[in-house]
């Protein structure tokens, strides 16, 4: 089932680029929070990009890659730790949807920091999840 796998790796790039335009997204928002001087409504972009793009492809990479796991019978020491790393990008994911609704409801303080760990954090699990996939330690099977 090679179009599973090619599924697998479009939805896994889709989301890996999600999470690494949605800081950028958060930080202009919040400039134009701040800019504006005024209560106004957060500009819809984070959400719906977030809501539309980042979640839906999220979904479909893990959907498939369990689909992959159950099909193919992938087994090894790797698997463990590339699934921690999938753990870490679904942290961040969800760190950046509750910046996203801090930022909905004019809340600002701690955005800023907390957009960067979350930045971080993504990137951390991407590389490790790009490492372990290509090197294949620990292959117990």
């Amino acid at each position: 089932m090679p179009w599973l796998k090619l599924l697998h790796i479009a939805a896994l790039v889709i989301w890996c680029g999600s999470l690494l335009y949605l800081p950028a997204l958060l930080s202009h928002a919040l400039q134009l929070r701040k800019d504006a001087g005024f209560a106004q409504g957060s500009p819809p972009m984070p959400r719906y990009f977030y809501n539309s793009v980042a979640t839906p492809a999220a979904l479909l990479a893990i959907a498939s890659g369990t689909l992959l796991f159950l099909l193919h019978g992938l087994m090894g020491g790797w698997l463990i730790f590339k699934l921690a790393a999938v753990v870490a990008m679904v942290a961040a994911h969800g760190c950046f949807g509750w910046l996203i609704l801090r930022l909905e409801m004019g809340i600002y303080r701690g955005v800023k920091p907390a957009n960067l760990l979350a930045l971080l954090l993504a990137v951390a699990g991407i590389l490790a999840v790009l490492g372990f996939v290509l090197a294949k330690p620990l292959d117990w099977s």
